[in-house]
Formats: structure tokens, sequence, C-alpha cells
């Protein structure tokens, strides 16, 4: 019996909950996620950056953690994967200019694999032009982006999961229960309490 496998973007200033969570969470729901980053190998690090919301007109931004990558990006075959996350924070920014991670945005959206989006994330989505008239949640201040792509921009509480087809994404880290749980549910899971 083969390991269900899940690719992870990761970059430098990723934000920390929004790669953590899933990394950690998924390995326990027994996925196999591989975690990667242009230009980085197995055992090399990203920096992560803390999002908060503390009452600013945006979120705050402090030091995370060193995240430890556990694949190597050169040798990544979209084939191979079950289903896709992009974390967001500052990382998804310059990902976006990354052709080799565009190209695999579209190998996943061609074959209609789940593909998981939170926060920030949504720029790589909009980057790679498959959201067209797809309903899309991100943070805020993606919301532009993602209509300039041609997506439907979903304002929802920063709590809450927008399923459209085999996308899933959400606003920020605090939807990481829902958002979680739908992308599970695209893959196939079951998971009774």
């Amino acid at each position: 019996m083969s390991t269900k496998k899940i690719l992870l973007l990761a970059g430098d200033y990723v934000e920390d909950y929004e790669i953590m969570v899933p990394f950690q969470a998924l390995m326990m729901l027994g996925y196999e996620v591989h975690a990667v980053c242009p230009e980085k190998k197995s055992g090399d690090t990203v920096f992560t950056a803390i999002h908060d919301f503390e009452g600013a007109q945006t979120y705050s931004e402090k030091p995370g953690h060193n995240f430890v990558l556990n694949y190597d990006f050169d040798t990544v075959n979209p084939d191979d994967y079950i289903g896709l996350v992009i974390p967001g924070g500052r990382a998804p920014e310059y990902l976006r200019l990354n052709p080799r991670i565009i190209e695999i945005v579209k190998i996943f959206d061609t074959a209609k694999k789940p593909i998981a989006a939170v926060c920030h994330g949504a720029q790589i989505l909009a980057a790679a032009r498959i959201i067209e008239g797809q309903k899309v949640s991100a943070y805020p201040a993606c919301g532009p982006e993602v209509t300039l792509a041609g997506g439907i921009y979903c304002d929802i509480p920063v709590d809450g999961v927008e399923v459209s087809d085999h996308l899933i994404t959400a606003p920020a880290w605090p939807a990481h229960p829902a958002w979680l749980a739908a992308f599970v549910k695209k893959l196939g899971a079951t998971i009774e309490i």
C-alpha cells in the first residue's frame, strides 16, 4: 500500500502557523507531506513570520520559527501527489515569480487535484491564472488580485473556508479547523470523532 503524498510550497517568511499547523496535522492523519522551496533542498530551512491581528489596520509581523524542509524542490513530480497546500505570509509574493511554482500549480489544477491555499497563498493561484470564475477567499488585501485574475473574491469571516470545485481557500490561520477539514474531505478522508 502506497502512502498518500501531499506537496506543500514554502518560502522565506511564510506565515508560521500556516506552514507548521498543516504540515503537522496532515502528517498526523497519515499523509506523507513534502515541504519544498525553490533553490533549497531537504534539511535546509526557511524563516517564518508570525502574523497577528492586534487591532491595527493590518496584521503585525514578528519573527517565527525556522522551518526545516524535508524534500528537494528540484525533484518534485506533481503526478506523485494527491493534493497541494499553499501557505500564506510574505512567501507567496515572490514564489509566484518562479516559473516552476506556476507550472506545478497549473498541473494540479488541470488534474483537478485538491489545492488548499490560505491567506496570501491566493497570490500564487492568481498568478497561475487558475481562478477565473472560481470563488476564492484570501487575506482581504489580496482581494483585488483575486478579482483581477477573474476570480470571485469571497470576504468571509477570518475562521471561515470557501470551497469552489477543487480549490479550498481561507482568509488566515484562524480558519485552520474549517480549512483543513474541507481539504482532507476533498482528499477523500473521513474523520469521525
